[in-house]
């Protein structure tokens, strides 16, 4: 999945008071399945620190199905612009694990499919890829290790390798949320031999339901490759 993912986890709550035998109740038991998606427009549509629309705007959406176990399915989709080949639409479907493992630090393990369908590539440019990462709240922000790997595969010529770490801080009394993010990507994906970096600085504004990000993005590659440093502008709905 190109964007974070969303869920919800939610176990079963079956407290029963013990004040007094007569008032004894139990909780209502949280849904075992739980739904959350959302739809975003943004400025350009960056994977990685590339973009995949030409520069031009996005419209991406997700819906995501959890289980109060930990795991989730759903699938992530977004407008493209890289010509024919790949077509109008990318679709991805992923499935995969999230939970605690320790006190504030949670792991979020999947294995995603990028598909193109529509694309005359359609059949031979698809992709699997296994993602992981580890998250860790220190209480005045979170931390996040985290990586993507796809192993050689006919569509690919290679394997490839991702890894990054990124911060999440909320203002104390506001609705804003800062953020920062940097990574390298190397192997067979990669447009520069011996990889290259990619790196984001920002701020998400919540507001009920809708978040507005604003954000800087850029990479160590060639200028004019689809890569230059640009800001971007988005605006999210979620569910």
């Amino acid at each position: 999945m190109r964007l974070a993912v969303l869920s919800g986890f939610a176990p079963i709550a079956m407290l029963f008071s013990a004040i007094a035998p007569s008032q004894a109740q139990a909780q209502e038991e949280v849904p075992a399945i739980t739904v959350s998606g959302g739809i975003t427009l943004i400025s350009d549509y960056r994977f990685r620190g590339i973009s995949l629309t030409g520069k031009d705007p996005a419209v991406q959406g997700t819906i995501n199905l959890s289980h109060k176990s930990g795991v989730y399915v759903g699938t992530w989709s977004s407008s493209l612009g890289m010509g024919d080949r790949y077509g109008p639409t990318e679709v991805d479907f992923y499935g995969g694990w999230a939970g605690s493992v320790a006190k504030r630090t949670s792991l979020d393990v999947a294995l995603a499919y990028y598909s193109y369908p529509g694309g005359e590539g359609s059949g031979k440019i698809e992709y699997f890829e296994t993602t992981a990462k580890l998250t860790h709240d220190f209480g005045l922000l979170r931390a996040t290790l985290g990586s993507g790997y796809s192993w050689d595969q006919a569509a690919l010529g290679g394997d490839h390798l991702y890894l990054y770490g990124e911060t999440a801080v909320p203002v104390p009394g506001t609705p804003i949320t800062l953020k920062a993010h940097g990574g390298r990507s190397k192997g067979a994906i990669s447009p520069k031999s011996g990889g290259y970096y990619d790196w984001q600085l920002g701020a998400d504004v919540a507001l009920g339901k809708l978040t507005f990000g604003l954000s800087y993005i850029d990479t160590d590659l060639s200028r004019g490759a689809q890569a230059d440093g640009a800001a971007l502008l988005s605006l999210s709905a979620g569910f």
